[in-house]
């Protein structure tokens, strides 16, 4: 079988995972949303159209058509899920060997931190996770209709190179929020594409997994790790109630849970490289203090 991965919307993760399996041979295609990223990505070695989710780009269809692999990572609208709305007649008559679909651990909603897995009820609080929800829903329906093998992947946290609470101290917008009882979790990208190269080799169509790693805790207890790492004094606490936070980052503080990860530890047999975000960072440390020496 030919190795060829076609990526609906080339972001963090996903590129991630396609330098991955382009330095094991495989073929990478895929999605981005403006030119400047589409000629960059050519230079990477990646065959790279523009899909901004408002129309149809019919010249990747050749590309999709020959691929063994398919994931999407494109965030759905108000309308569903973006790729299936206006690629579905495509991929009904396509046969590949996996597809994955990037969800979020949004999904759950708020559970008083209490453990969630992938067989908790979901009730999403805000209308990211109600939106992921419903393409969750659609991608799970299409893998019914037309057999497509369909894997949903629920997200936590993810960091890595580049992104991380290291990253944010360093540049100054990090900050020290102080909720008591408040738990994240978190997956470190390295991780990610171990357990879609585990599915690649262990498909199971129709399943839903969670994506996170042993240490569900406080966003302040990572920033504290941080800061100790860089030996840089604290910035000063800020009590949650006072804190300046993006729609976005406030909606991950209106939910409060625990998400297990018994799942893809139990069906693909893997041990996580980063069971906790201190393996991770200390990791990230060691390289960029390896490749300033």
């Amino acid at each position: 079988m030919s190795k060829k991965l076609f990526c609906f919307g080339l972001g963090y993760s996903a590129l991630f995972l396609c330098d991955k399996l382009m330095q094991e041979g495989w073929q990478i295609a895929g999605t981005t949303t403006s030119e400047e990223k589409r000629k960059a990505l050519e230079i990477m070695g990646v065959d790279a159209f523009i899909f901004d989710g408002t129309y149809q780009t019919k010249e990747i269809l050749p590309a999709l058509k020959t691929s063994s692999h398919i994931l999407s990572s494109v965030p759905p609208n108000a309308d569903g899920d973006v790729v299936l709305n206006y690629y579905s007649q495509d991929l009904k008559d396509l046969a590949p060997h996996w597809v994955g679909y990037f969800s979020s651990t949004g999904v759950y909603g708020d559970h008083n931190g209490a453990w969630v897995d992938e067989t908790s009820e979901c009730v999403p609080t805000g209308e990211r996770g109600h939106r992921r929800l419903k393409a969750e829903k659609q991608w799970l329906e299409f893998h019914k209709k037309y057999n497509l093998p369909v894997h949903i992947f629920r997200l936590s946290g993810i960091y890595g190179p580049g992104r991380n609470v290291l990253t944010r101290i360093k540049n100054g917008t990090a900050q020290r929020i102080d909720k008591p009882g408040h738990y994240f979790s978190r997956i470190h990208v390295e991780d990610i594409t171990s357990v879609l190269e585990a599915s690649f080799q262990n498909p199971t169509p129709g399943e839903i997994y969670n994506l996170a790693d042993d240490i569900p805790c406080p966003s302040l207890d990572v920033t504290d790790f941080g800061y100790d790492l860089l030996n840089i004094e604290k910035s000063a606490l800020i009590p949650f109630e006072k804190a300046a936070l993006s729609p976005g980052m406030l909606s991950f503080y209106n939910d409060n849970k625990r998400v297990k990860n018994d799942k893809i530890k139990t069906t693909f047999k893997i041990t996580l490289n980063y069971p906790s975000y201190r393996e991770g960072l200390k990791n990230y440390m060691t390289n960029v203090q390896a490749a300033t020496q």
